[in-house]
């Protein structure tokens, strides 16, 4: 096996971001131990992405504090940034749908080998390497629960051709291939069935359970996790409407890539 890591304690008080058409959210505070299941729960439009986005560091908080194992936000971004990853955020981790499953999970170990590993990784034979990272990839795989030999056509399944759940798999498993401590994953229950969403939140407190803190953005958060909502600092906050549209929606999107970008 492959060396584990222990997850991270997200801890913060009085969190708020603002951006060009106002306060995203305002006044969330969490407390939630390593190995925890964070659900981010409010309706859409409310600051979600761009609160997953600040906790994983790649959005700068207006106020409040907060810490990410040992590093403190939002002075200490970049150290956040290494110790997270993401998973299923629309305009941030999208998948090609042209491209195949085999394709993006080989891109990811290949960018892993490159720019994730450090320099005496570097310098190991590349037979070794290369069997790292195949490593890497199968319990990535195993982790995200997705059976590639289940696949209409194995690895070669073209990521169009793949059920929403399946994507979703898809995104957690690339996610995971640079063993984060803290996984962020964005419209966790968006367009799935009641089955589906409880196979999504087993499969992240499997993820939990073998050390990795997790993130979840939803609309409705299961009982044994670790509840943040960020629907009362939002329908409390002056000129924000609480009756959000499908157009305040890709405005929210639109101000996280904006401060994603900035990160």
């Amino acid at each position: 096996m492959g060396e584990r890591v222990g997850g991270v304690r997200v801890a913060a008080e009085g969190l708020g971001l603002k951006g060009p058409r106002g306060w995203a959210f305002r006044g969330v505070s969490v407390d939630a131990g390593p190995g925890s299941v964070v659900a981010v729960e409010g309706p859409s439009g409310s600051g979600r992405t761009c609160l997953l986005l600040a906790l994983t560091g790649r959005m700068k908080l207006t106020e409040g504090t907060a810490t990410v194992g040992e590093a403190a936000l939002p002075k200490e971004m970049a150290a956040v940034r290494r110790v997270s990853a993401l998973a299923h955020v629309p305009g941030v981790t999208d998948l090609d749908p042209a491209l195949t499953v085999g394709e993006h999970l080989r891109e990811r170990a290949l960018l892993q080998r490159r720019f994730g590993d450090s320099l005496r990784g570097l310098l190991r034979p590349r037979s070794e390497r290369a069997a790292e990272a195949g490593l890497r990839v199968g319990e990535a795989l195993a982790a995200a629960g997705l059976d590639l030999e289940t696949l209409p056509k194995g690895p070669r399944t073209a990521v169009r051709d793949l059920e929403r759940l399946e994507a979703l798999r898809l995104s957690v498993a690339l996610a995971l291939v640079g063993r984060p401590r803290l996984l962020g994953i964005d419209d966790t229950d968006l367009k799935l069935s009641d089955g589906e969403r409880d196979d999504v939140w087993g499969l992240l407190r499997s993820v939990a359970d073998a050390g990795t803190t997790v993130v979840a953005v939803c609309a409705e958060a299961p009982e044994d996790a670790v509840r943040v909502t960020t629907q009362e600092s939002g329908s409390d906050t002056p000129g924000r409407a609480t009756d959000e549209t499908d157009a305040d929606q890709g405005e929210e999107k639109a101000d996280a890539l904006t401060e994603t970008g900035r990160a």
